[in-house]
């Protein structure tokens, strides 16, 4: 198995010469190099496509583009096939439709969801459809909000719809992808979006196990919100809103990433400032999540964090320690013990892991 770690190479925000590519061991947590792929900059998120073929890497600049590589499945080792623009300004998260047809792509500042067609052999193509939520009015008047911030698009459990969280508009908005046309429309089955608390700006998202609940991890006032999902009509109703951070405390603190666990029982969230992993069980039918408590990262800034398909190990990018550190995972509690693994890497942003075919 592999593991491939998406970095900034541009300053201030980075240093790394590109995507780093390990070879994961499942018995110690260790990661060992194979491969640095340099000369593309700033591949911040990755995704792999199903059939573990081809990755696909945002390039967050001004002139925002995705680029496409090939997967060596025997050796990890990856090789461009093609690069697009992705029609707005500093990509931050790219994801594919279920058919993997269709690469979705979040400007964070351009304020724009794009969506570009993939090729049978890996290729991207030019964007058949970009929705500008400038048009979709504004939220709360801060340095934050003065603009759509859209940070995450990806589609629903089933595949009905396609959700985008926008940090600036404080909503989760709900689409839909035309599959002939490529086109992402809106939902006409129900609502277009839910609102957010106003302030909170909502960041990443994840599906609970039976994808009928939906947990969002707001990054402005570090909280984690519950939604029901209606995967008819695409309806997302509030359930419950908790903290992230601990009793107590007072500093400065913005959240990055949510994961729910491969057996749905735990919620993971990360914390920058307090630089944890907040750990909640999902108790009961409703969804709703109780705190079973924070772990620290080890490191400083955890941008992004992934679980072993197995669920067994869990892996966090240290954004500005510039490491990731293996942590093993109780299934039985959900908590998490540091593993002596550290892996220095240059400045960390987003992790993917291959998975067994």
């Amino acid at each position: 198995m592999f593991v491939y770690v998406g970095a900034y190479t541009e300053p201030p925000e980075g240093h790394a010469a590109g995507i780093a590519v390990f070879r994961f061991d499942a018995d110690s947590g260790a990661l060992s190099p194979v491969q640095t792929v340099a000369g593309i900059a700033n591949p911040s998120f990755l995704t792999l496509d199903t059939r573990q073929r081809y990755l696909y890497a945002v390039n967050e600049l001004d002139e925002g583009g995705v680029t496409a590589f090939a997967r060596d499945a025997d050796d990890g080792t990856l090789a461009t096939i093609n690069h697009q623009l992705s029609h707005g300004a500093a990509p931050c998260y790219v994801s594919l439709d279920a058919s993997g047809r269709y690469a979705l792509v979040a400007n964070y500042s351009g304020g724009t969801v794009a969506v570009l067609p993939i090729t049978a052999d890996g290729h991207l193509e030019p964007a058949t459809s970009v929705i500008d939520h400038g048009l979709a009015g504004s939220s709360v008047r801060s340095s934050q909000h003065k603009q759509p911030h859209p940070h995450m698009v990806a589609p629903t459990a089933g595949d009905r719809q396609i959700l985008v969280t926008d940090l600036g508009l404080d909503r989760v908005f709900v689409y839909r992808l035309d599959a002939i046309t490529g086109q992402l429309v809106p939902n006409e089955r129900g609502p277009g979006w839910v609102n957010a608390v106003p302030g909170s700006g909502p960041r990443h998202f994840a599906f609970g196990a039976d994808g009928r609940y939906l947990y969002v991890i707001n990054e402005l006032n570090s909280t984690l919100t519950v939604f029901a999902y209606d995967g008819e009509t695409g309806e997302l109703r509030p359930v419950q809103t908790v903290s992230t951070l601990p009793d107590g405390f007072t500093g400065e603190n913005t959240c990055a990433h949510v994961v729910v666990a491969p057996d749905g029982r735990f919620v993971y969230g990360s914390n920058r400032g307090h630089d944890s992993i907040a750990i909640w069980s999902i108790a009961g039918e409703g969804g709703e999540v109780e705190l079973v408590g924070h772990e620290p990262t080890r490191g400083k800034n955890p941008r992004h964090f992934n679980l072993h398909p197995t669920g067994d190990w869990l892996l966090v990018a240290n954004q500005h320690s510039d490491a990731v550190v293996t942590f093993r995972r109780d299934r039985d509690t959900g908590r998490l013990t540091a593993a002596n693994p550290v892996t220095a890497t240059p400045s960390p942003v987003a992790i993917v892991f291959s998975h067994p075919m």
